[in-house]
């Protein structure tokens, strides 16, 4: 595949461009270039740290309250999402490689990681706010929200599942495709993408707001650690998905200005930044807990001394 008769593989719907001839061979270039390397980096990084997680959380946590073990579907979700990661690197390098099983798997599992971590992370906020605002209900001893990962799990795989299905493999100019098999698919799922997390995001917003206000009128710091903490993994998330969310959106659009060659190369650029900051939410929730949750951090430092007398 020469870089002459490439076009970047989100960009096979985008043909028709107001000018006559739009050359993104730059565009090309660069991202054939920065993100493998980035999504390298990030396989390492998250297997590394979420794999520390998943120990820490299986032999020093207790899986009773909800709070730990939404953590722990969230890890899990983090590294199915990870197991994608060196398929799309191959995919901006070489075209897609893996055949038409492969292009609905890779998709699948890219949806299922972002739906099952927005759903997670929702209902943190959740069992958090009936903790909070409602101490004396039955959510907050664990027993509402007590099978709730498992109908996150059943939902996000339904969902993630109609969207690989309309996933498959195209050849244009002798070039090879993972993408959906038309313009109204892409664009739907788009819109029901930045829906979903528009909905999540007022959801916390809401209980957020309520929470902040009952503990600014409280005497005591009980369970506000876990609030601290699901704090941090909702902001952090939030700041990686939502400009995604917003470029994904913009990239959607087939209408003036968005079908301009110059508006459309600013956009793939705008589109690359977004997306090395969204995969990155594989790898940072670990670093929340070496911030907020001080046992975590203990047992790392514990960890470093160790294998540094190893060495």
């Amino acid at each position: 595949m020469t870089e002459e008769n490439t076009i970047y593989p989100y960009d096979y719907y985008e043909l028709n461009y107001s000018e006559p001839l739009c050359s993104k061979e730059e565009v090309v270039r660069v991202g054939s270039i920065l993100l493998p390397l980035y999504f390298t980096l990030l396989v390492v990084l998250s297997c590394i740290c979420n794999i520390l997680v998943l120990v820490f959380l299986l032999l020093y946590k207790s899986l009773r309250c909800l709070t730990n073990v939404f953590i722990l579907n969230l890890d899990v979700a983090d590294l199915l999402f990870t197991f994608g990661l060196p398929f799309w690197a191959s995919y901006y390098i070489w075209g897609w490689t893996f055949g038409n099983v492969g292009c609905k798997a890779v998709k699948f599992l890219f949806y299922l990681g972002f739906y099952s971590s927005v759903l997670f992370l929702t209902l943190m906020t959740v069992q958090r706010y009936m903790a909070v605002v409602h101490p004396l209900s039955d959510w907050e001893r664990c027993r509402g929200l007590s099978v709730s990962p498992f109908i996150v799990w059943i939902l996000s795989g339904i969902v993630a599942l109609l969207s690989s299905l309309q996933s498959e493999v195209m050849i244009e100019s002798d070039n090879t495709y993972c993408e959906y098999g038309s313009v109204k698919w892409k664009s739907g799922i788009a819109y029901f993408q930045n829906a979903f997390f528009f909905i999540a995001f007022v959801i916390m917003c809401y209980c957020y707001g309520r929470m902040l206000r009952t503990i600014s009128k409280s005497f005591t710091n009980n369970g506000h650690n876990n609030v601290k903490l699901t704090f941090f993994f909702v902001l952090m998330f939030f700041i990686g998905l939502a400009p995604y969310n917003v470029i994904i959106f913009l990239k959607s659009q087939t209408i003036h200005p968005f079908i301009y060659c110059d508006v459309s190369i600013k956009l793939d650029y705008a589109y690359f930044a977004c997306r090395m900051l969204a995969f990155s939410h594989c790898c940072i929730n670990p670093a929340i807990l070496v911030f907020v949750d001080a046992k975590f951090r203990n047992i790392l430092q514990a960890i470093s001394r160790r294998f540094c007398v190893c060495l």
